[in-house]
């Protein structure tokens, strides 16, 4: 399950060592470390990390597919998981230390930055080839965070981007040796752990309005 630490003004949401599939439960718990940070004081920031192969492997189909009826609110609480780190009042960094696939990749593009392990790992939207499609939600978040050119092949190609790859069509901002990813990610949150605040978070919910509107519907949040 999802860990919380601090280091001095940087927080590190530790996402785990596993596949860090999007079970409900480990969604209810990356939803109260992000309430955590949010309401501390003073300067700060978030760095998303995990251990091992994957940084996030994205829905729980397993657990999804068992449980068919809750599809509606599971969609829901992914979506609003989104929404909460697209507009969360402090500057958050991804640091992608492995296989970064469909709503985990979605769920890395809801951090201001992304740093990525160069040599080894991929970050990919798969759903073009097992067929499942991208809600209104996904599809806003994507379109926001990717150049048009790039969000249309990462969503209809599957593509696997390597970490240089990756840099090249601004998926992340940095691709670098897997022992500097976290190094590198946190340096990045310290340097801006001033910004948090009011401001921020009113300046991320209105450059991100439309998104947000979009994955906060809970009426119909499958189109």
């Amino acid at each position: 399950m999802p860990t919380l630490d601090r280091h001095e003004n940087v927080f590190v949401l530790d996402l785990g060592d596993g596949e860090n599939r999007f079970h409900p439960d480990w969604v209810t718990a990356v939803g109260a470390a992000l309430d955590e940070v949010e309401k501390a004081e003073g300067p700060r920031a978030l760095v998303t990390a995990a251990t091992g192969k994957f940084w996030s492997n994205g829905l729980d189909l397993e657990w999804l597919f068992a449980h068919a009826d809750a599809y509606h609110d599971y969609v829901v609480s992914v979506h609003e998981l989104f929404a909460r780190l697209l507009s969360l009042p402090v500057t958050t960094v991804a640091a992608l230390q492995g296989h970064t696939f469909a709503a985990g990749a979605m769920l890395s593009l809801a951090h201001d930055f992304r740093v990525m392990r160069a040599d080894r790992g991929y970050w990919c939207l798969p759903e073009a080839d097992i067929d499942i499609p991208f809600t209104p939600g996904m599809s806003a978040l994507i379109r926001a965070r990717l150049t048009p050119q790039t969000a249309h092949e990462a969503m209809t190609t599957a593509r696997r981007y390597g970490g240089v790859d990756a840099a090249a069509a601004s998926i992340v901002d940095r691709a670098v040796p897997e022992a500097e990813v976290r190094p590198t990610a946190l340096s990045l949150a310290e340097s801006l752990t001033g910004k948090a605040g009011d401001t921020l978070g009113t300046i991320k919910s209105r450059l991100y309005a439309e998104v947000l509107t979009t994955l906060r519907d809970r009426t119909n949040p499958l189109g």
